[in-house]
């Protein structure tokens, strides 16, 4: 496998600072970045008010956004390589459907007054959102885990992802269809996705499971190289299959579940951040592409954030729409060169 010079995952790793500064910097006020940085130093700002809109604002959606890209990058990868299929992603786990069916109880299947209560209530209503879809993603974590415990076909248990997403995604549905007009606002504001979520008081414990769920991830990279030749020969050289395959189900699906707990359903980096990585990278060793996969999630999320904020307007997009613009091209480049190789897809 060649690999490409190793000045790549440097680089790589300047151009996440280079965007998370420019994160900050540009939004309805523009702020030069010199200052975003002598904000972020503790040092005085041109105009005394950038200090706060840096350090309290637009800093935790930034490390937000860095957090999220990091953790669904790596939890892409792992997928696609633990199912050999190059469009595996962390939804096939059903833990986009769980947080939204959590979301949805609270949200839809309560009262109207609670509902605008929870619209209204600003930090409180944040807090209520990512308890509620922390539970239904840690549901369908448990769930999937159980059943990849037990089955040792990693086919049979994609298919029971799938099977699992869209019967709980009926149940959203139902809750959509008979919740009130007030209710459903709410529940579709955190459906498209935002990093905005997060404030300082909250940042702890989205970094502490993104953290646990890559050193879950990091401590099986050499497995992983071994498990992409099969599960069999990975067994002859000593490699539990089905131990492994649980562990690094569950340090994906922690990455996912958290940042979706944190940022709703975020759609597309699992599947563009590990593909781009590959690209980049022309290598299969996971010792590469983990870091890479995580750098250029983080990248990519950055960038949505950038371009979802309209510098110099007061619109701001949902994540998911910008995503979609960076990822779809990604995901039909993919497709194309899959198609072309006649490979199928395998990863």
């Amino acid at each position: 496998m060649t690999v490409r010079p190793p000045i790549l995952l440097p680089a790589l790793g300047l151009l996440v600072v280079l965007l998370l500064v420019l994160g900050i910097s540009l939004g309805a006020v523009d702020i030069p970045p010199l200052d975003v940085v002598r904000a972020l130093t503790g040092q005085p700002t041109a105009q005394p008010s950038w200090a706060y809109l840096v350090t309290e604002l637009r800093a935790p959606r930034a490390l937000t956004a860095l957090l999220a890209g990091a953790g669904l990058g790596v939890s892409g990868l792992v997928m696609q390589t633990l199912f050999r299929n190059a469009l595996a992603e962390p939804n096939m786990l059903g833990i986009h459907a769980g947080a939204s069916l959590g979301v949805g109880l609270i949200v839809l299947g309560g009262s109207g007054a609670l509902a605008g209560a929870l619209a209204g209530a600003g930090l409180g209503a944040n807090l209520g959102l990512v308890a509620a879809a922390a539970l239904g993603a840690t549901a369908a974590m448990a769930f999937m885990l159980a059943v990849a415990a037990m089955i040792r076909s990693g086919v049979i248990v994609i298919i029971l992802g799938v099977v699992l997403n869209a019967f709980v995604q009926a149940g959203v549905n139902l809750l959509v269809y008979l919740g009130d007009a007030e209710a459903v606002k709410t529940y579709t504001t955190w459906v498209v996705g935002s990093f905005e979520r997060t404030t300082w008081r909250s940042m702890p414990v989205l970094a502490l499971a993104v953290g646990l769920g890559l050193a879950v991830v990091f401590t099986g990279v050499k497995q992983l190289n071994l498990y992409l030749l099969g599960e069999t020969y990975a067994e002859s050289l000593g490699v539990p299959v089905r131990r492994f395959r649980w562990l690094m189900m569950l340090g994906a699906a922690l990455l996912a579940g958290a940042v979706t707990a944190y940022s709703g359903p975020i759609l597309f980096l699992g599947i563009a951040a590990p593909h781009l990585a590959r690209g980049l990278l022309r290598a299969g060793d996971h010792r590469l592409l983990v870091p890479a996969s995580a750098l250029l999630g983080a990248a990519i999320a950055l960038l949505a954030g950038i371009i979802g904020q309209l510098p110099g307007a007061e619109l701001t997009l949902p994540i998911n729409t910008s995503l979609a613009i960076l990822g779809a091209p990604v995901v039909a480049w993919v497709l194309i060169r899959m198609g072309r190789s006649g490979r199928g897809l395998e990863v």
